[in-house]
């Protein structure tokens, strides 16, 4: 990766396509959503780093993301424990990132250019691929490029931030829910419905197609917390 020194690649585990600090967050996310990790449970970044072979700076990388998603709470001179959160909460977060992103599909169908549609569907035969194969991890990362690609697709620069910031908020939850039952599946499906309306130039069902995905997500992590909770 452009910008890194071999010594540098070994340190944060470049040996695929997620840093460790990446790593290190998606294992803690599914621990805590698994209730592997309580709330309260305090993560020292000592441990963690002992644990999972790294030094402590990319441990204090992914426990920042954690705390951006609102998983764990970061706290001066009394440390890092996990976060208490309220299926309240996370509902409240999936109904206004659904309304962004019904948004932001509805105005990209009438935007976009030629070569964002070709690397949308590019994205979603990768997708496909790591849905067959029950790849979350594959399935996260491609899943984000292809909502974050839409958000370009609006040019609208102020709306794309916005939403990026949102799913930044949210992309703890949205990884977990994609292991209930058969999400992944369903996950694709669902892209491949919104899909078909961008390409008949039908922004209004590519909007309400958006909004019930997001549902669905939102459905999904809420079973799958009260199976693991």
């Amino acid at each position: 990766m452009a910008g890194h020194t071999e010594s540098e690649a070994i340190e944060t585990g470049l040996d695929g396509p997620l840093l460790l600090s990446e790593r290190i967050r998606n294992a803690l996310t599914d621990e805590i959503a698994a209730g592997d990790l309580q709330p309260g449970t305090a993560l020292d970044e000592q441990q963690l780093a002992d644990r999972f072979g790294a030094s402590r700076t990319p441990v204090r990388e992914a426990l920042r993301q954690l705390a951006v998603s609102g998983l764990v709470d970061i706290r001066p001179r009394r440390g890092v424990v996990v976060a208490r959160v309220t299926p309240e909460r996370v509902m409240d977060m999936f109904e206004t990132v659904a309304e962004i992103e019904a948004l932001c599909v509805r105005l990209a169908t009438y935007r976009m250019t030629p070569a964002e549609r070709g690397r949308l569907l590019e994205l979603h035969d990768e997708a496909s691929r790591a849905a067959e194969a029950e790849d979350v991890d594959a399935y996260d990362g491609i899943n984000a490029a292809f909502h974050e690609t839409l958000y370009q697709a609006t040019h609208n620069a102020f709306l794309a931030e916005q939403a990026i910031s949102l799913r930044g908020r949210l992309n703890a939850f949205r990884r977990t829910q994609l292991r209930y039952k058969d999400r992944l599946a369903r996950s694709i499906a669902e892209h491949g419905a919104i899909l078909a309306a961008i390409a008949e130039g039908d922004g209004e069902t590519a909007s309400r197609r958006m909004r019930a995905h997001m549902s669905n997500a939102a459905i999904a992590l809420r079973r799958y917390l009260e199976l693991h909770t």
